[in-house]
């Protein structure tokens, strides 16, 4: 779907849903198509109301009747439906209604449209019902049937069946239902499909774990002892580039998903300020080649080729458009710290930031349109966005306590950031446009500096 301009000023997005009217392993059934305007412009809008219907038993080879609701369920159902509502909840353009607010309870006997009594559920003003169905094999096999149905016209929307589900499966069978329902209401994904590095501090050491944006699948990915910052993904999400404070000098770290290992090197200068990768696969980062703090571009073997910010001040912080073609950065050449555009064709330097005496910390979409950053304001550093193409700057955060360290996620309708709102650093997330911040779990210690990627793998 295409990125609309009019998406984060308060307008009214049309989306185009493409309702597949499917039966489990039966191809061919065609397709039909409706309209369902759904406003997803940010904090104030019409949410979207969605139940999850209790799971049904189904016997193998059938999808209706009756008797399904009489046949026992498997231990793991109720901690499945908890797991896709939790998944929903993170989505700010829709609403959980849970069961006990339809008249007269659970309106449905099976799995399938014809097996539901929209009404209840059209009164309580309800747009979409999930449907769970476990089909149990005689040789104890279990099969997954999730079904999103439209109750304004009893159609499926998203039918997918899960084979040979074990109980360890279950979450990330969550997590990719609500991505292609994401996917289907708003024409983005990604979020399910991601994970966070960030910086956990314990006892005197920083070292780099990852997490889903849900909190799930914590790991730790480094330990060097010491302090390590400012991670940073490949494209693919296979790599995350760091930097390690070392004793004497500070080395640039890449750790390989493939390999688990981290190569570790040092540059002319001892200095590495936060590295960052290109979509091709260079990297960027501060280094003191020549005495001052610039930014320089950094082949796949570890090798400077040339500055690409530079000036008599200090330049940090690059970070990249999925196409290459715009960095943004922190410089103080004007004096205070503000974030800069460069045009990586044209070489071209602009000045995002004009208010505010202290901006850092700059995170661009992958299309390139907006730039979020940190700004110190008289209650405390708070995020803010800006869109390049209007203009227009916005403040996101508004504490308690700090907001710091913007990161877009690969969705670019999503941004982390760490706050010590609660009385330490722990990472949220809000939406570019100022959605009320969710807390992503992340164990104990302080959480800090997130940085969002694609899934890749862990």
């Amino acid at each position: 779907m295409k990125n609309y301009p009019g998406f984060s000023r308060w307008a009214t997005l049309s989306v185009l849903l493409i309702f597949f009217v499917c039966v489990f392993g039966v191809p061919g059934k065609g397709f039909a198509a409706d309209t369902l305007t759904v406003d997803i412009y940010g904090p104030g809008q019409r949410k979207v109301n969605v139940i999850v219907l209790p799971p049904k038993t189904v016997p193998e080879g059938k999808y209706s009747g009756s008797k399904e609701k009489d046949l026992p369920l498997p231990g793991e159902a109720g901690t499945f439906s908890k797991d896709l509502e939790s998944d929903i909840a993170f989505l700010p353009f829709l609403h959980v209604v849970p069961v006990t607010d339809i008249l007269g309870g659970d309106p449905s006997v099976g799995v399938r449209p014809g097996d539901i009594d929209v009404k209840p559920l059209r009164l309580s003003k309800v747009d979409l019902a999930i449907t769970t169905g476990w089909e149990i094999r005689p040789n104890g096999e279990k099969n997954l049937l999730l079904r999103c149905i439209g109750t304004y016209n009893g159609r499926t929307i998203i039918g997918k069946k899960y084979s040979m589900v074990t109980e360890e499966m279950l979450p990330r069978i969550a997590d990719r239902f609500c991505s292609h329902l994401m996917k289907v209401l708003t024409g983005r994904d990604g979020f399910f499909e991601s994970k966070i590095a960030f910086v956990r501090k314990t006892g005197k050491d920083k070292e780099i774990y990852t997490v889903s944006p849900q909190g799930r699948n914590l790991r730790q990915i480094s330990s060097l002892g010491g302090v390590n910052l400012s991670p940073n993904w490949s494209p693919d999400g296979r790599r995350l580039v760091f930097t390690r404070l070392g004793s004497r000098q500070h080395l640039l770290c890449v750790w390989d998903s493939d390999t688990g290992k981290i190569d570790q090197k040092s540059f002319p200068g001892n200095t590495v300020i936060g590295p960052a990768f290109l979509p091709d696969g260079n990297m960027a980062a501060t280094l003191t080649m020549n005495g001052n703090s610039d930014i320089f571009l950094i082949n796949g073997n570890y090798k400077p080729k040339k500055p690409l910010a530079q000036s008599w001040a200090i330049e940090v912080s690059p970070d990249f458009d999925a196409s290459g073609q715009k960095m943004v950065f922190t410089s103080a050449r004007f004096g205070n710290p503000h974030i800069f555009l460069l045009d990586m064709k044209t070489g071209v330097v602009t000045r995002v930031t004009k208010d505010g005496k202290y901006n850092t910390n700059p995170t661009i979409s992958p299309d390139g349109r907006y730039v979020a950053y940190a700004r110190q304001t008289p209650l405390g550093h708070r995020i803010f966005v800006h869109d390049l193409t209007s203009g227009q700057e916005r403040q996101l955060t508004f504490g308690p306590g700090n907001d710091e360290d913007p990161a877009f996620g690969p969705d670019g309708y999503f941004i982390a950031f760490s706050s010590s709102r609660s009385g330490k650093y722990q990472i949220y997330l809000t939406t570019r446009h100022g959605d009320p911040a969710m807390l992503v779990p992340t164990g104990g210690g302080i959480a800090q500096a997130p940085a969002w990627g694609k899934a890749g793998k862990s």
